[in-house]
């Protein structure tokens, strides 16, 4: 009898413990839709009402991130139809960007679209302070806890991740959560990010390479150079460059 129960409980631990190595996803995609409010993100604007009647309540673009043990890359996914019907107010160069990151390196590459030219932008992974919340959220089948951070010393991030992920990354560059955030949202910006799918692979992606193709900033003169740019046609083209600079690394794509 005593050895009968001994087997059960073998079999019963090591079915237990098989079912948690498939629980905990080492590499996949994730699918992200991303929702814009540009009908109050605009609502500052010295906009014609005949104008705004034609703005759409939101923009929706869709992006992908596909993620190993340690590394990451966030880019868009084209659309079938583009939205055409917001003219000025759709922003097309937006879905261009990509952001890839090394975690165990600590740094990132961020191609982005500036003024028509694509540019590669080094830095370190950006640290955001998490508080961990007791909110849970199910998010594409996956159960989520909140939890909420602060960029730039007055923005609020609220997120959710899962600990089903072994990566403790998430979309636009965020991280720093114990698991892989499926879910943010930054309210000052009207702006949401949720995981629509979750595809997890037995081996890790052949695609997740940094981008190679843009102008490249390795000097100060380039990043210099950069900046004008960046703030050619911009109001607040006065500010410190340490702040401009953190506006064009921003979090948001």
């Amino acid at each position: 009898m005593m050895k009968r129960l001994v087997s059960f409980l073998v079999l019963i631990s090591a079915w237990t413990g098989l079912k948690a190595q498939q629980l905990f996803i080492p590499y996949g995609k994730i699918s992200f839709e991303k929702k814009v409010n540009l009908q109050r993100s605009l609502a500052e604007w010295d906009i014609p009402d005949e104008a705004k009647e034609k703005i759409k309540k939101y923009k929706v673009t869709n992006w992908e991130l596909s993620f190993s043990r340690t590394k990451s890359i966030f880019k868009s996914v084209k659309q079938e139809e583009e939205q055409t019907n917001n003219l000025f107010f759709d922003f097309s160069g937006e879905p261009e960007n990509e952001l890839y990151a090394d975690y165990q390196k600590q740094n990132r590459v961020l191609k982005k679209r500036i003024m028509g030219d694509d540019y590669l932008l080094n830095d370190t992974i950006p640290k955001v302070d998490w508080k961990i919340m007791h909110d849970v959220r199910n998010i594409a089948g996956y159960e989520c806890r909140k939890a909420i951070g602060r960029i730039n010393d007055t923005v609020y991030v609220v997120a959710f991740y899962t600990d089903e992920i072994l990566l403790r990354g998430g979309p636009e560059g965020f991280s720093g959560l114990p698991g892989m955030i499926l879910g943010l949202a930054i309210p000052r910006y009207y702006t949401t990010w949720f995981a629509t799918k979750v595809a997890a692979f037995t081996n890790p992606s052949t695609d997740i390479v940094p981008p190679s193709k843009g102008k490249k900033t390795e000097t100060e003169k380039d990043l210099k150079k950069l900046l004008e740019i960046f703030t050619r046609y911009d109001e607040q083209k006065k500010e410190k460059p340490e702040e401009q600079k953190k506006r064009l690394y921003g979090f948001v794509l």
